[in-house]
């Protein structure tokens, strides 16, 4: 876990999906580095402990409700943000799983629900393409930022323990954000793109994997077992801080106890 500085403080950074998981890991990192937050998720309740939590703590808190794959939500929440708050870090991480992996049958790709498809897609893709682009409205006249996404090991390669909308939405995602580095760095802001692997985090529900299917998980991970989100620590503010990472833009970092490192994976668990 990263130490304690002031390293961020005078800056305010904003999360989406800030309520848990790994946004609640991005958002822990800034507090206790001097930053004041912005926290953006759907779940109001969540998104109020999380900041309660802060607060106690000593940080500087906002929060917006909105569902970020409704345009018109996002759109009323950064209209208040852009008049209140000087946005100069971002953690553009909010997203979904929740779709059926392929190596059951009904998640293969004949019978995959569509509803699921735009369901993730709406958030995971269409979302992140809403707050990038407010973002981006923000930091440009201020010629500064730096933004950090939340990509997967499945924005790279195929992951048959994944459903299709998911692995289709975070290729996507990488896509973009990397065209989108190119754009803004000429407008004095870097971006780039973290790449976790397995994180004990509820992305695919509220409740935790069958057992089951966590061993399954931990055998296609060479450290053997799930990351922890404060392990995501140092990565973020590597690449959250405007001098530890100045050199460094449109990069995909991944963190994923190796997983991603395999070539082929041939137990009967896995396919």
């Amino acid at each position: 876990m990263t130490t304690t500085s002031g390293e961020l403080s005078g800056r305010t950074i904003l999360v989406t999906g800030g309520a848990s998981g790994i946004g609640s890991a991005y958002a822990d990192v800034s507090a206790r580095n001097g930053a004041a937050l912005v926290l953006i998720d759907r779940d109001p309740e969540g998104l109020e402990a999380k900041a309660e939590e802060l607060r106690e703590a000593g940080a500087v808190v906002a929060t917006y409700t909105a569902d970020i794959s409704d345009a018109a939500q996002v759109d009323a929440a950064f209209d208040e943000i852009e008049q209140q708050h000087p946005i100069d870090g971002a953690f553009l991480n909010a997203g979904v799983n929740g779709s059926v992996s392929q190596r059951l049958p009904e998640g293969e790709i004949d019978v995959t629900s569509r509803e699921d498809w735009h369901r993730v897609l709406s958030i995971n893709l269409d979302g992140f393409f809403f707050t990038l682009q407010r973002t981006a409205r923000i930091m440009k006249p201020r010629r500064r930022g730096t933004i950090v996404v939340t990509g997967s090991t499945a924005g790279f390669r195929a992951e048959p323990l994944i459903g299709y909308p998911y692995v289709a939405s975070k290729h996507a995602v990488h896509a973009l954000a990397r065209q989108a580095a190119l754009e803004l760095v000429h407008h004095g802001i870097r971006l780039n793109i973290i790449a976790p692997g397995s994180f004990q985090t509820n992305i695919g529900g509220k409740t935790p994997p069958p057992p089951g299917k966590a061993e399954i998980w931990k055998k296609s991970i060479p450290l053997g077992r799930y990351g922890e989100t404060d392990e995501l620590h140092d990565l973020a503010l590597l690449l959250i801080s405007e001098t530890r990472s100045s050199f460094m833009t449109g990069g995909v970092y991944v963190i994923d106890g190796g997983a991603s490192a395999l070539t082929q994976v041939t137990t009967d668990e896995l396919w």
